[in-house]
């Protein structure tokens, strides 16, 4: 097991890994920027290095910063976290050139499955359902329009390179495609520096289910379920849910059963999720891997009773996977609301700003994941996200009781946040009846 590592990543996740590592006696060293000097996270690390100014580009993204401070404090190696460098195989290439353990991935692997076109292909290759697509990169209109016409519209045109929800268009005939083509491209190259693009068919009013996996570098995988993840604005997830209310035992058996073939055919190691489309005959098709672990895994934690960020550091660390699938259960219902500093009803404008009033809500089910506290300021810097909280009952019908309850008792002020968003969604009768699509936000909610 490691003795020391570096976590190369700031606020909640930052503190969530913080404590897996304590609770393993592995002593924690954060790195951060001059606008997070009086973090929470900061104050709770073993030892904590500023890397740079308030600008992510100039701090969290300063590989030469993060790379020096590990080597400052000697560490034996640095987890990511998930966003800045979670997905980025060009810094895993420099921890293992550094003699630092990357905690995540094979970088080869993240590789193969970061790209979309290449992760495709790998899923066809392990039997896994893929939506219905071009076989690579398309690389002209003329030839877009021709599969287009072949698999039927409306089609999707999706950046290889792609993520949260950048590089897509969505076409319902020739005219939408040649502009949506071009846009794509367009926005693949300037967001992403690479404008190839693929396309598949638009899997009209779908549910977003993913599987929680994991894998350690013998070969062994399991899986910890599937999370729903329907509920989302403009491709970026609100509410997370576990089990996913629709799925009968057969269909969720064999979707997770899939997970695991992709991630053995890639020979791939540590947390990953994959991701799959359900339709409304409950046809579940591959759409992603994410190669990190999820804002929303505290959600696979509550039904499994399984620490996560645990496994990821001792899988990193060399130790096998003592679990078996047989000794992993799944056990009630479990919800996660993502907390933003967003005004909803000015379109989810950013809201920035000290915080005065900040009261954690509790009870039984009940857990917060937060680097806030009173006296805080959310910096206008960074992700918008300052909480997550999440409730585990026995059914349904109690956990969105319990989630409910526990908005109400959240107070965070004076900035505005997604709580008013997240209490209406749950009072929502179509949410109730679990007759919702990934467009209910803007269908339903303005």
């Amino acid at each position: 097991m490691f003795s020391k590592i570096l976590i190369a990543n700031r606020g909640e996740i930052a503190l969530r890994i913080i404590r897996a590592c304590h609770e393993l006696g592995i002593e924690a060293v954060v790195v951060y920027s001059e606008a997070d000097r009086d973090a929470a996270y900061v104050q709770l690390a073993d030892e904590a290095i500023c890397v740079g100014p308030a600008p992510a580009v100039k701090s969290y993204l300063n590989i030469p910063a993060i790379i020096s401070a590990a080597e400052l404090t000697d560490v034996d190696a640095i987890h990511p976290g998930y966003g800045f460098f979670a997905e980025n195989a060009h810094f895993a290439d420099i921890c293992n050139d550094c003699g630092i353990t990357f905690i995540g991935p094979d970088p080869d692997s993240m590789r193969q499955l970061g790209d979309k076109v290449a992760a495709r292909a790998l899923a066809k290759k392990a039997k896994v359902p893929v939506v219905p697509g071009s076989e690579g990169e398309i690389k002209g209109e003329a030839e877009a329009i021709k599969l287009a016409n072949k698999i039927g519209y409306p089609v999707i045109v999706k950046a290889a390179a792609g993520g949260g929800g950048r590089g897509m268009r969505v076409a319902h005939n020739d005219i939408s495609l040649r502009k949506g083509f071009i846009a794509a491209k367009n926005e693949a190259e300037t967001v992403f520096k690479d404008g190839t693009v693929y396309i598949e068919k638009f899997i009209v009013e779908p549910r977003h289910v993913e599987v929680q996996l994991m894998a350690d570098k013998n070969g062994n995988a399991v899986h910890f379920y599937e999370r729903d993840c329907t509920i989302q604005r403009r491709h970026q997830k609100l509410i997370e849910e576990s089990p996913c209310p629709v799925l009968n035992e057969k269909t969720r058996e064999e979707l997770c059963k899939a997970g695991l073939r992709l991630i053995k055919e890639a020979k791939y190691h540590n947390a990953a999720t994959c991701e799959f489309l359900l339709d409304k005959d409950n046809n579940y098709y591959f759409i992603e891997v994410n190669t990190r672990i999820q804002v929303e895994h505290p959600v696979s934690e509550m039904v499994t009773g399984q620490d996560l960020i645990k496994w990821q550091l001792k899988i990193a660390s060399g130790e096998p996977l003592t679990l078996r699938q047989r000794d992993i259960r799944h056990k009630g219902v479990a919800m996660e609301c993502r907390i933003n500093a967003e005004d909803p009803t000015r379109d989810y404008a950013p809201c920035p700003g000290p915080v005065n009033e900040f009261i954690v809500p509790g009870g039984l089910g009940v857990r917060v994941d937060t680097h806030l506290y009173q006296g805080a300021t959310v910096s206008p810097y960074y992700d918008s996200m300052i909480a997550k909280l999440i409730v585990h009952q026995p059914t349904r019908e109690e956990a969105i009781a319990t989630m409910k309850r526990a908005l109400r008792e959240f107070k965070i002020g004076p900035i505005k946040t997604t709580i008013p968003a997240c209490l209406e969604v749950l009072s929502h009768n179509l949410f109730v009846e679990s007759k919702v699509d990934t467009s209910f936000i803007e269908r339903h909610m303005g």
